[in-house]
């Protein structure tokens, strides 16, 4: 059986599996992730850490969603 994680995403309990850098889990929540800012832990993530970065047991994630418009 293949072993889960418990984090929390824009206030909501998610879970996810293991080994998922931040733009595999946020595809796997049906998230864009060339259109979403995130704040990973309490600081904005640059774009450029996203790859390498691996969500991990208790992660807290504030997701904002990009929009477009006049």
């Amino acid at each position: 059986m293949a072993q889960a994680i418990n984090l929390q995403v824009n206030g909501d309990r998610h879970t996810c599996a293991t080994k998922l850098n931040l733009p595999d889990f946020l595809s796997s929540i049906g998230l864009n992730p060339r259109l979403v800012a995130v704040e990973y832990n309490g600081e904005i993530l640059h774009r450029q850490f996203w790859p390498q970065t691996m969500i991990q047991e208790g992660d807290r994630l504030e997701v904002v969603t990009i929009v477009g418009g006049g």
